[in-house]
């Protein structure tokens, strides 16, 4: 008598400009690994972004965020659109999946993968192993604020960053409990208290009182302007990273550009309650300078989707596809433009194929 199948429902987001292509790309790559190790994926696509708001007004329908309720994961691809504004494409979809499904914990992993050559000296490029904890609810993306007097020339506009102490907690303990499942067992809080006196000393408190449980790990403090040069200057000395949901913004497309490109970027936008899905993103954006031309790099939505089997419990599917990432980017031979090759999206998919099965082979 046969078992059961375990089968995921994966709803799928395409977005924007490259996302339709890198989605696809990763979704081969899904069901190849899917295939090899004895799981199923039920994907159903959704056509929210940019075209469909020029359909109806709206980047998603009203009932989206409860649509997505019921899906084990959300694989989503990029979104925004050059001729609509970008807190428009931004809040009514990503941000309002994020929230909507209180997907605190951003998660973006990143490392120098072998044979590319990042803007560091090899030496320094050879230390980046780091993971960026994002707040990912409140914070600066709070959404609070507002205009007033428009048109007039006192006009004003502005945003409120919002801090809680149970959105602070969770998402300090969150990384907390990351840093110590690394080797290293070493987590940097990111801030900006100096000049920032009541939001980010609040902050700082915060976090204080939830790392005096974790006397295991070794903890540092930095602002984030010298957290930049850190980045740059001392890689080696970085591990585990908690940062605001502006201030991890920002240090994250700093840490895909000094590991070689945001093209290979993927981000966990992670419930960690799991009563909810969780959604999965290559980081780079729509990119409509190259839409179309079958030329995106599709490494990201492959990292990206190895972070959704992890999520799954998938472990041995996650780790072959990153194996097979690792194969592709050492040969060098079939690469996208941007990590300095000339191959095509469809191409590097080919690649990343066969160096799956080649790996599970020799397994």
């Amino acid at each position: 008598m046969g078992g059961f199948m375990r089968t995921y429902k994966i709803a799928v987001i395409p977005g924007d400009g490259i996302g339709t292509e890198v989605i696809t790309a990763g979704c081969e790559v899904l069901d190849a690994a899917a295939a090899a190790f004895g799981f199923q994926l039920d994907f159903e696509h959704f056509d929210w972004g940019s075209d469909y708001y020029r359909r109806t007004g709206k980047m998603m329908p009203d009932d989206g965020v409860e649509r997505l309720r019921s899906f084990d994961a959300i694989y989503f691809g990029a979104v925004g659109d050059p001729h609509i504004p970008d807190a428009v494409t931004l809040w009514g979809l990503r941000l309002a999946i994020c929230q909507g499904l209180d997907q605190y914990a951003n998660v973006r992993p990143t490392r120098l993968l072998p044979g590319l050559t990042g803007p560091l000296r090899p030496e320094l490029g050879a230390e980046i192993d780091w993971v960026i904890v994002r707040e990912n609810s409140e914070g600066e993306y709070a959404g609070i604020g507002g205009r007033a007097h428009p048109g007039l020339p006192l006009e004003v506009g502005m945003d409120v960053a919002v801090f809680t102490r149970g959105g602070v907690e969770r998402i300090c303990r969150f990384a907390c409990d990351l840093a110590r499942s690394r080797p290293r067992k070493k987590l940097t809080i990111v801030t900006k208290s100096n000049a920032q006196r009541h939001g980010m000393v609040f902050w700082d408190d915060i976090c204080r009182r939830v790392i005096a449980d974790y006397s295991d790990l070794e903890v540092d403090w930095m602002l984030v302007d010298a957290m930049t040069t850190r980045m740059v200057l001392k890689p080696g000395t970085i591990d585990t990273v908690l940062a605001t949901n502006l201030h991890a913004d920002i240090l994250s497309d700093l840490a895909s550009a000094v590991a070689g490109s945001l093209g290979i970027g993927a981000t966990a936008n992670l419930d960690p309650s799991r009563s909810g899905p969780s959604m999965f993103e290559p980081i780079h954006g729509s990119a409509f300078d190259i839409t179309g031309k079958g030329i995106a790099n599709p490494i990201g939505s492959f990292w990206t989707a190895a972070l959704m089997l992890e999520h799954f419990g998938e472990a041995d599917a996650a780790g072959n596809i990153m194996q097979a990432i690792e194969t592709t980017t050492r040969d060098g031979r079939i690469l996208p433009p941007d990590l300095g090759g000339t191959a095509r999206t469809s191409e590097v998919t080919r690649r990343m194929l066969d160096a799956m099965e080649k790996a599970r082979a020799a397994a």
